[in-house]
């Protein structure tokens, strides 16, 4: 298996020669290494290698892993689930964004927390454009009504969309979709929806980040491309 840092160079290149297909500036994307079952170490080596964000799903995981960093990065992204009973436990990890608000319960709970702590959290919308039961996320027909809805809870500030694309080794079947949300952001931010920007269309993972980047991504999550299998069961 080549190293980490191998792989990370690869898909930076990978990344660089599409933005510049698309004529978009080379720093318009984030990429965020999704460190999920990978250990401590492997999470140090690809900060090392020059990843600057790094996204975990399971709030246990990255309470156990994110306080034993010693290598510095920019910004802890939840990319995950979000249980109403883990929300304090989440919030002791400063996340710059939380990606996957996926219910108006889940964010009035959310809003209720930061309010007692007199903080405030930058968050996307999860829209389950695929329509997949097996997938969170709010139906893309109720998103923008949802979007109005959060808009209101005063500790939490919209920065865009969030969605998981279609899981098909044909990376070509998910376009579709995320077309649909790169236009139901542009048609949520002609509302002018007071408080909400959609500055970020986060869609595009290891299978299909190249499809999504020509559909207007500009925030990928990558893990599988970057570090290579999980290791489920390994060592934290």
């Amino acid at each position: 298996m080549p190293p980490i840092e191998d792989n990370i160079r690869r898909v930076q290149d990978k990344i660089a020669e599409r933005l510049d297909r698309l004529g978009r500036a080379a720093d318009s994307v984030t990429l965020i290494a999704v460190t999920k079952t990978h250990p401590v170490e492997a999470v140090e080596a690809a900060l090392r290698a020059g990843i600057a964000h790094i996204g975990e799903n399971k709030v246990q995981e990255a309470l156990r892993k994110i306080p034993l960093l010693r290598v510095p990065y920019e910004g802890f992204h939840f990319i995950g689930h979000l249980q109403s009973n883990k929300i304090n436990n989440l919030l002791t990890l400063k996340p710059l964004l939380i990606q996957s608000i996926d219910s108006l319960y889940i964010a009035r709970e959310l809003n209720n927390s930061l309010g007692r702590k007199n903080l405030t959290q930058d968050i996307l919308v999860q829209v389950n454009t695929t329509a997949e039961t097996t997938k969170s996320g709010v139906s893309f027909e109720n998103a923008a009504e949802m979007v109005w809805q959060i808009a209101a809870l005063p500790c939490l500030r919209i920065r865009g969309l969030m969605t998981i694309g279609l899981m098909s080794i044909d990376p070509e079947r998910t376009r579709p979709y995320f077309s649909q949300l790169r236009e139901l952001g542009e048609k949520i931010e002609k509302q002018g929806i007071p408080g909400v920007k959609m500055e970020y269309l986060s869609m595009g993972m290891s299978d299909d980040y190249l499809v999504a980047l020509e559909e207007g991504s500009n925030m990928l999550r990558l893990g599988s491309a970057l570090f290579g299998a999980r290791e489920y069961g390994g060592r934290q």
